[in-house]
């Protein structure tokens, strides 16, 4: 899960994300983006989205969309979901 975190900061980088958001991969663990940073600590969020550490690895390289995860079950969005579409513009 670190790796996953350190390419999301990377990818984060110079960019602007307001709000709080939980990646939740069960019991592999979780990735949050907060304040600008990205943390595998848990915590509470605005926003969370259920997603296996696989399904998280495609959604973060384009092969898996986000739309289609959620229709297919694959992703799982709760809380505030216009934080979840801000961060899609981002990626």
């Amino acid at each position: 899960m670190n790796e996953i975190a350190e390419g999301i900061a990377r990818g984060l980088e110079g960019k602007s994300f307001e709000g709080s958001l939980k990646f939740d991969c069960g019991t592999e663990g979780v990735i949050i983006l907060r304040d600008g940073g990205v943390t595998t600590e848990d915590g509470p969020t605005d926003c969370t989205l259920k997603i296996s550490k696989e399904n998280l690895g495609k959604l973060l390289t384009g092969k898996l969309n986000a739309m289609t995860g959620v229709m297919t079950g694959k992703l799982k969005v709760s809380g505030d979901l216009s934080v979840a579409m801000r961060l899609a513009k981002l990626l």
